[in-house]
């Protein structure tokens, strides 16, 4: 035991003098070399029987705690890491056997001196328990606000789930009113199905379940990650059709995802001699609509849903069969690479579902990430519902020309690499509006291959004309962006009470953790932006940082890092942490990228993405999810690069061809794998979106399924994917890194009910009635690619139990 404590005393004392000499050398914490050759010291003493060691020791853990206290506070998890391996260390020196020479008798150093300094340490630590990072505690104002809110421009009944955010209007709100904060915690699983689409040994590294169905008539409709499309019986989950594009591997495609189907209706007068199913199910939210799939008007694809396939086509799909619908397009399907610039394999494809509004199928797309100066344009097109017509085509590197081009033309072509819209669009069909969240241009860390039309429209949320596709207005969330700061979100539209009168808002979360609340008609804020000072540090030809950067009023923004905020699991990892935040450029929120490599804090992960958020608009007030993880984005000078591997995804060193340099980015983690910097590195909050104040934070998730033995340890894990509210006051995500489905009070975001769920649940749950009038709900859960989450292929449905 002695030899033991010896060995360990030297080797702890011998890296943290060793890691603290590199650390101090950075202009760092002169701390750990300070402990490192004091706790030498101690193993010198304590290996020459002198009784001196166990009160250094001792002064040494009262003088960390003291430390340890003035960097991070009174809060559990900065002192956990800091303090448990010396405590443990400690309470190893006070056994007798530890400091003994041999069995015949005791001669070493007394042992009570380290006992109860360890003892004393661990009880200020375990003080800090019930105190946590990034915490606000607090209620939401659940007053009834506006009665009769608009869901959507068109009335669907209250049991259905028609479009991606369940309308165009992106709420993520269900108006049922079974599940209640009072009765939540009865249900339970219904049925559950598989839909047989798994991630493969070839897929890329970004394969994910992010589908998030439609419910219409008594018929579910989903996709999967390899762009299969199926319908399914709302009550049992049994497949009624399915179809397989046949869309391929392709290995330099950065996503292997599909968020969900678009549908489509005739609005002729069979429709709207609504069918009884129809009528029954708007009757009331608890009715039982009947057992009719979707209403008919007498022939094939008069409702239709739309599948954007991963090798970037489009197919029109009978709602009914599943079978193309033959007068759109080329029997069913169009070519989206038509009028491209450039048509590398796997470089373009829509992971999101297409906009339908105004008697057309409006679609954008995802374009690589720095893979290639020269790639697909980020166009956005309006094609005719019914036949897949061009109609219209607005190009942000070209946005005043929104003449559509002719697809058969190949000397017709759209701006190479323009900024995208990858996520969910929103629509306002009386206002005759779109709204599109947008991307950037790629490379997305070099500035210097932008025009200013690209410059105008990047990062930034633009409402187009639904007739011609024109711009009617833009708000910018980025200048000039150099961090990959797309726009992440669908804008979620519902109407605000004002002091000057009902405004109908549009609410658009970003990456930064500002949510900005704009006059969805004109673009002007509801809440302030302002314009902040931003880094202006840049250490390659032609690149530039914007002067100012805009910020909301309403923000969910972590404050900056600090050395003191770097995290591990013990002193070492967490002093290796140290070394890399010293060794890396950091000047606060937006510093540039640089050949030494920058901290982006929040990271391209985003503190939003896209599961945007949910709103209640009777209520009028937000529910989400801000994450919080840093990242390093660094340049790479081409000639640094032979031999090393790249474009292997969004993140790692992707190449740029074209350009001077790559780029590499990542997460920016310790040697163990896990965030640099202290937690909660995910939670929940909500806010009332006409005031801006923020009502609560707290820590969600747990390290159940990221740590070697399986603790349900509440630390606050990170999360992709979104919420979903209903009327009674109920929000309902999964998304967190752990295997659980959860239903939070939304007054307050306590946690009403927590499942375990057979793989990552990194999708947006929905609801709705099945035939029997009882409310569902309904989450799909496949796993995540970049998460690391169990993967999976289910579509689980829960209700109340009887």
């Amino acid at each position: 035991m002695r030899f033991l404590t010896l060995l360990l005393t030297s080797l702890f004392g011998l890296a943290l003098a060793v890691g603290g000499g590199w650390l101090l050398a950075l202009h760092g914490s002169p701390f750990y070399l300070f402990s490192g050759v004091l706790l030498l010291i101690v193993a010198w003493g304590l290996w020459r029987h002198r009784r001196w060691p166990t009160w250094l020791y001792a002064g040494w853990l009262l003088v960390l705690l003291g430390w340890s206290l003035w960097e991070a506070g009174l809060y559990w998890w900065p002192l956990a890491t800091r303090l448990g391996v010396p405590v443990l260390l400690g309470l190893l020196m006070a056994l007798p056997a530890a400091r003994r020479s041999s069995p015949r008798g005791y001669t070493g150093p007394a042992g009570w001196p380290v006992l109860l300094a360890s003892l004393a340490v661990a009880a200020v630590a375990l003080a800090g328990i019930p105190r946590h990072l990034h915490e606000m505690d607090g209620t939401l104002p659940m007053d009834i606000v506006n009665a009769n809110p608009a869901l959507g421009d068109s009335p669907q009944p209250d049991g259905e789930w028609q479009a991606y955010g369940r309308s165009g209007y992106g709420q993520r709100y269900s108006p049922l009113a079974q599940i209640t904060p009072a009765n939540v915690g009865q249900l339970q699983l219904a049925w559950q199905m598989q839909t047989g689409d798994v991630r493969l040994p070839q897929d890329v590294g970004e394969t994910t379940y992010e589908v998030t169905p439609l419910k219409i008539g008594n018929m579910l409709y989903l996709c999967t990650p390899h762009s299969l499309a199926f319908a399914l019986d709302a009550d049992t989950g049994k497949v009624l059709w399915k179809f397989d594009p046949a869309a391929g591997m392709e290995p330099q495609r950065q996503h292997q995802t599909c968020r969900g189907l678009s549908y489509y209706t005739e609005p002729t007068g069979a429709a709207a001699a609504t069918t009884p199913a129809t009528l029954t199910a708007t009757a009331s939210t608890t009715a039982a609509p009947a057992p009719a799939a979707v209403p008919a008007t007498g022939h094939a694809c008069s409702s239709r849903v739309f599948l954007p396939s991963a090798d970037a086509k489009l197919h029109a799909l009978d709602a009914q069969t599943g079978e193309h619908c033959s007068d759109f397009g080329n029997n069913g399907v169009l070519d989206l690479l038509h009028n491209m610039p450039f048509k590398q394999a796997g470089y373009y494809y829509s992971t999101s579902p297409p906009l339908v509004a105004g008697g057309k199928v409006i679609v954008a797309g995802a374009v690589n990430d720095d893979y290639a100066i020269n790639s697909p344009s980020g166009v956005i097109r309006a094609y005719d519902v019914h036949s897949g017509q061009l109609l219209w085509n607005w190009d942000s590197g070209n946005p005043t020309q929104t003449a559509p081009l002719d697809p058969n033309n190949p000397n017709q072509v759209y701006t190479p690499s323009s900024p995208n819209s990858w996520s969910v669009a929103s629509a306002d069909e009386a206002l005759g509006l779109a709204y599109f969240p947008m991307g950037n241009r790629t490379p997305d860390q070099l500035g210097m291959y932008r025009s200013p039309a690209e410059e105008t429209y990047a990062s930034s949320v633009v409402a187009l004309d639904l007739s011609s596709g024109q711009v009617r207005w833009v708000q910018q969330f980025v200048h000039h962006d150099l961090w990959d700061m797309d726009t992440p979100a669908q804008p979620v539209l519902l109407d605000l009470d004002l002091p000057q009168g009902r405004v109908p808002a549009l609410v658009q979360p970003t990456k930064q953790g500002d949510v900005y609340v704009l006059d969805r008609r004109d673009g002007k804020p509801l809440l302030p932006i302002s314009e902040r000072t931003a880094p202006q540090y840049v250490d390659i030809p032609g690149q530039h940082a914007a002067p100012t950067q805009p910020a909301s009023a309403l923000s969910f923004e972590p404050k900056p890092l600090r050395e003191a905020d770097m995290w591990g699991a013990s002193l070492i990892d967490q002093m290796l942490c140290r070394i890399q935040f010293r060794q890396l450029r950091y000047d606060g929120r937006y510093t540039p990228p640089t050949l030494q490599g920058s901290l982006v804090y929040p990271g391209n992960f985003g503190t939003f993405n896209w599961g945007s958020v949910a709103v209640d608009p009777q209520r009028q007030v937000m529910f989400g999810m801000p994450t919080y993880l840093a990242f390093v984005s660094k340049l790479v000078p081409k000639n640094e690069t032979r031999g090393r591997a790249m474009n292997k995804g969004e993140h790692g060193l992707n190449e740029n061809k074209g350009a001077e340099y790559a780029v590499e980015m990542g997460p920016f983690m310790s040697p163990i794998g896990v965030p640099c910097h202290v937690p909660p590195w995910g939670t929940i909050a909500a806010a009332d979106l006409r005031t801006g104040k923020i009502a609560y934070q707290h820590r969600n998730g747990t390290i159940r399924d990221l740590s070697p033995i399986p603790l349900p340890i509440r630390i606050g894990v990170p999360g992709i994917g979104g919420p979903m509210l209903t009327s009674t006051g109920v929000a309902f995500m999964s998304a967190a890194t752990d295997d659980n489905f959860r239903a939070y009070d939304l007054a307050t975001g306590k946690v009403l009910w927590d499942v375990r769920i057979p793989a990552g649940g990194q999708a947006t749950p929905m609801t709705y009635l099945n035939s029997q009038g009882e409310q569902m709900v309904l989450l799909v859960a496949g796993g995540h690619g970049s998460t690391g989450t169990k993967a999976g292929d289910y579509v689980l449905a829960y209700k109340l139990k009887k």
